[in-house]
């Protein structure tokens, strides 16, 4: 893919050390505001136009209230916006083949750069007439709201702010309406070229913080017990001046009866759970830069007294989850459904004797963000409505399965559970910034010379 060269000094790799850890460089937050607002403005130009003319809409109408924002308009609000202001409406028109996208705010206000303000309240005080005007003035066939039965996401457009602006756009335009469903999935989903400039480092620097956090500087042995590094995750995130999208898990496995449960693994772990040599760690990550969101699932071992290396049993289970990646990856192809994609990757990895699960989501602006679904822990047979979606190029996903290997020594059967950020283009399927191939140990064992 292209690389385009920004004039934000995101794509600097400068370094900054923090508590002797390496970060890529994380820009204060006047720069990460610029940083924003040049990627709206630039994927409004590059991307909209596209997106609308696919869905066979000629006018997007995207309305809030402020606290019960459309997930959709989070997005198109500029960076010192944290909310929409009173009812904010963004009006989007195509102009036609080469004219771009016109981009209006019916609001008391511009809407940053991008969204002209377009309403005089001392000349027209009722908003939803002025709304009524833009419109009569375009003559749109189609207009677009977000209505959506699949997608949360895309279903932003409350009750009472559909019937309010049905009543007053009149019955000839509000035959007109249309649902959004596919432009605004689309437009959520799909990734611009500056963005994917940007991307490999912000996941570059959720891994190292996984990575820090799964060492002996934060892990004593038959002291530090899961929670302890759950909450060290959580501060490292703040003293880096970043969010989570969710609350971080660190879950253990181990040579104990206990077999695995999804459940439990995910949400109802001891609160004390006591790392010591030998367990199998695994952690789930996520963090929110420039508006986008990581998510990633690695593993570490623990080594006990005399070892020097992961043990082989649980290196070849490793492998197994790294070649399922693979699998399932290679079954990427434009057009195909995300059921299509699981069911394909189900038979040849059991082929391969390999058991697998497949719950993989696309990753954005959000982080279990719409698009395709690939499966869901509980639902490995396919999921209706989101599975049934056709795979587009330039959209990212977090990459997110298990397979289960019977570890004879444990006398159970383990899951290797992996989740690595990766982008589907017109190459394939790659990793945003790699993935993990090997379980990573604590201590460290520093490489033969």
């Amino acid at each position: 893919m292209k690389r385009l060269l920004l004039t934000l000094p995101i794509v600097l790799c400068m370094v900054s050390m923090v508590h002797a850890q390496s970060y890529p460089e994380i820009l204060p937050m006047k720069e990460r505001a610029a940083a924003i607002d040049e990627l709206l403005e630039d994927k409004v130009k590059a991307i909209l136009p596209g997106l609308m003319r696919d869905a066979d809409i000629d006018m997007w109408v995207v309305v809030s209230r402020e606290y019960n924002e459309d997930p959709v308009i989070e997005t198109l609000l500029p960076a010192t916006w944290l909310a929409a202001r009173r009812r904010t409406i963004l009006v989007m028109y195509d102009q036609g083949e080469g004219k771009g996208v016109e981009t209006l705010a019916v609001a008391r206000y511009d809407v940053g750069a991008t969204f002209k303000k377009a309403w005089d309240k001392e000349k027209e005080p009722n908003q939803w007439k002025r709304l009524r005007e833009i419109i009569e003035e375009r003559d749109p066939q189609t207009i677009g709201v977000n209505q959506s039965e699949h997608w949360g996401l895309a279903d932003g457009i409350v009750a009472t702010d559909l019937q309010e602006m049905k009543a007053a756009i009149g019955e000839k335009y509000t035959d007109r309406l249309v649902s959004a469903e596919k432009l605004a999935v689309g437009w959520l989903e799909r990734r611009s070229e500056k963005e994917m400039t940007i991307y490999p480092q912000i996941v570059r620097i959720a891994h190292q913080i996984i990575v820090e956090g799964f060492s002996d500087k934060v892990i004593q042995p038959g002291v530090t017990t899961t929670e302890d590094v759950v909450w060290w995750y959580r501060e490292k995130i703040r003293e880096l001046k970043l969010v989570t999208w969710f609350h971080p898990s660190v879950s253990i496995q181990r040579a104990d009866p206990e077999s695995f449960d999804h459940l439990r693994s995910f949400s109802s772990r001891p609160d004390n759970n006591v790392i010591m040599p030998g367990d199998l760690l695994h952690v789930d990550f996520g963090i929110t830069y420039l508006r986008l969101n990581t998510d990633t699932q690695q593993h570490a071992y623990v080594l006990r007294p005399g070892e020097t290396e992961v043990p082989e049993y649980l290196q070849k289970a490793f492998e197994n989850g790294n070649r399922l990646q693979d699998i399932f990856t290679n079954h990427f192809k434009k057009g195909r459904t995300g059921n299509e994609v699981l069911a394909m990757s189900r038979e040849q990895a059991i082929d391969e004797d390999i058991k697998p699960s497949i719950y993989t989501h696309p990753i954005g602006y959000h982080g279990h963000a719409a698009g395709t679904t690939l499966g869901m822990w509980d639902a490995q047979g396919g999921v209706p409505g989101s599975g049934d979606y056709p795979l587009h190029l330039n959209t990212a996903y977090s990459i997110e399965l298990n397979a289960a290997t019977y570890i004879e020594k444990w006398g159970k059967e383990i899951r290797i559970m992996l989740e690595e950020d990766a982008f589907f283009d017109s190459t394939g399927v790659w990793y945003i910034d790699g993935r993990q191939r090997e379980i990573m140990t604590i201590p460290r064992i520093p490489a033969r010379q």
